[in-house]
């Protein structure tokens, strides 16, 4: 079982915001072999969804309101810790994320830039894609929309 908070950047804890750098460089940096900066100055902005599996922040994300990343607003950073990809916590982040920018935002439309390989994961939560596939950070995204 999973359990989710919800908080604003200046609501954080520093040892939540530890945990969700750590494991935000131990996914995105070493799994992924990608050095890029992950800390990109868009934190202060967002909303952060740490999912918690026995004490340990499983999975995160963070949402953006209309026009702070997109037109619509967005979830980005969507990581579940590599331990726990096989309890499924991934559907469970995206379904709190959705609900979360729903509830903060009263907004149904969301974007997101996926990673290409993702694609079939964030269709099954009701994305479609828009446009071509692009690199990012030499990694194949796409955008994708849910309305």
């Amino acid at each position: 079982m999973i359990q989710f908070k919800i908080k604003p950047f200046n609501e954080l804890s520093t040892t939540e915001l530890y945990e969700i750098l750590q494991l935000r460089s131990e996914v995105f940096v070493v799994e992924q072999n990608c050095v890029y900066q992950d800390i990109d100055g868009k934190d202060e902005k967002a909303f952060h969804v740490l999912g918690y599996h026995d004490g340990v922040l499983a999975a995160y994300s963070r949402l953006f309101k209309p026009k702070e990343y997109f037109n619509d607003s967005s979830i980005g950073r969507v990581i579940v810790k590599a331990i726990h990809r096989d309890k499924k916590f991934g559907h469970d982040l995206m379904h709190a994320s959705i609900q979360a920018i729903k509830d903060l935002y009263a907004a149904t439309n969301i974007t997101i830039s996926a990673q290409l390989y993702l694609q079939k994961f964030y269709e099954s939560h009701g994305f479609v894609t828009v446009g071509e596939s692009y690199l990012e950070d030499d990694i194949p995204h796409i955008e994708m929309r849910k309305v």
